[in-house]
C-alpha cells in the first residue's frame, strides 16, 4: 500500500522534509543558546548589581582581565577626575533616544588610573555632533561608587577631537598619554561629594529574559508539523490509490469491459425488469406462450 515511498518522488518530499526539520531545529537550539546567554545576564544582575560595594584593592585585578561573572559587582573607589581627560563617546542610545556617554579618567590614591562612565547625554541642539553642554565632575578627592563593565572593542570608525568611537581603554591610553586599567572600567553608581549638574544615570539592566524559549519551542513544532504533514500526505496518497484500485475491480466484477483483439468496448448494461406489469401484459404474456 505504501511502496510509493521508495519511489524516487517520495524520497525527495522526505528529504526535503529532513533538511527542514534540521534548519528549524538547529534555528531553535539558536534560541535556547541565547536564552542560556540571557538567563547568566540576569543572574549576573540579580547577584551584582545591588550588592555592597567591595574596595579595590579587592577587585584590582578585575580591572586588568574582568571575570565575566564579577560584571556589575560595585567597587568604591577613591581619588580624583582628570577633568581634562574627560571624553564623551558617540553613538550610546538610552531608551531609543541617540545620545552619548560621559567618560573620565579617575586617578587612584594609589597611582593608578581606571576611567569612570559618568552617565548619559541627548544629542545637542546648538553644534552638530555635539552635546550642548558636559557637565564636569566633582573637583578634588571624591569617593565613587561604580560597577564593573568590561572593556569595549576599536571600532573601526574614527571620532572628532575630544570624543571616542567607543570605550577602548587602551585606545583612550593611547590618547591621554598615560597608563590606564584597560580591563574594565567603572559605570557610576554614586559619588561623594555630589554635584548638582550631573548626566542622566544609567537605567537597571533589564531582568526579562525575553521571547527567546517561545521562539525556540516555535521552531522545534515547526520540525515535528513538517514530518506529520508528509506523513498526511502520504496517507492521502495510500487512500487515494486504494479507492481506484477498489472502483477498477468493482467495474470488472460487473461486466466492466469486453476485450477483444481490437480496443476495450463497454458492455450494455441488461434492461432491468420492471416489477410491477399490468394486467394487459399478463394477458399477453398468456397469450403469446400458447402460441395466439
Amino acid at each position: 500500500m505504501y511502496r510509493f515511498l521508495f519511489s524516487s518522488k517520495w524520497l525527495g518530499y522526505l528529504f526535503l522534509a529532513a533538511i527542514f526539520a534540521a534548519a528549524c531545529v538547529g534555528l531553535g537550539r539558536w534560541q535556547m543558546d541565547r536564552r542560556a546567554e540571557t538567563l547568566a545576564e540576569i543572574n549576573r544582575v540579580v547577584s551584582n548589581y545591588s550588592a555592597p560595594p567591595v574596595p579595590f584593592a579587592d577587585v584590582r585585578d578585575e580591572f586588568t582581565r574582568l571575570d565575566a561573572e564579577r560584571e556589575w559587582t560595585q567597587v568604591e573607589l577613591k581619588g580624583s577626575y582628570d577633568v581634562a581627560g574627560q571624553r564623551i563617546v558617540r553613538n550610546r542610545p538610552l531608551n531609543g533616544q541617540p545620545g552619548y556617554e560621559v567618560v573620565v579618567p579617575f586617578k587612584l590614591d594609589s597611582g593608578e588610573t581606571v576611567v569612570v562612565d559618568r552617565g548619559w547625554l541627548p544629542i545637542g541642539n546648538n553644534t552638530p555632533g555635539r552635546p550642548d553642554s558636559v557637565p564636569a565632575p566633582p573637583k578634588g578627592q571624591v569617593t565613587v561608587v561604580a560597577r564593573l563593565k568590561s572593556a569595549e572593542p576599536e571600532l573601526q570608525r574614527g571620532a572628532p577631537d575630544g570624543q571616542l568611537a567607543s570605550i577602548d581603554l587602551a585606545a583612550y591610553s593611547t590618547q591621554l598619554g598615560y597608563p590606564l586599567l584597560t580591563g574594565a572600567y567603572g559605570q557610576l553608581a554614586s559619588e561623594s561629594p555630589s554635584v548638582p549638574d550631573m548626566p542622566v544615570a544609567f537605567p537597571m539592566p533589564s531582568t526579562d529574559e525575553g521571547t527567546h524559549l517561545s521562539y525556540s519551542l516555535q521552531w522545534f513544532a515547526f520540525g515535528v508539523l513538517m514530518f506529520i504533514g508528509f506523513g498526511y500526505a502520504a496517507r492521502q496518497q495510500a487512500r487515494n490509490a486504494a479507492i481506484d484500485a477498489e472502483d477498477a475491480e468493482a467495474g470488472g466484477a460487473d461486466g466492466g469491459y469486453l476485450h477483444s483483439s481490437g480496443p476495450a468496448v463497454r458492455r450494455r448494461p441488461a434492461p432491468r425488469k420492471r416489477k410491477n406489469t399490468t394486467a394487459e401484459e399478463e394477458e399477453d404474456a398468456i397469450l403469446d406462450a400458447r402460441g395466439y
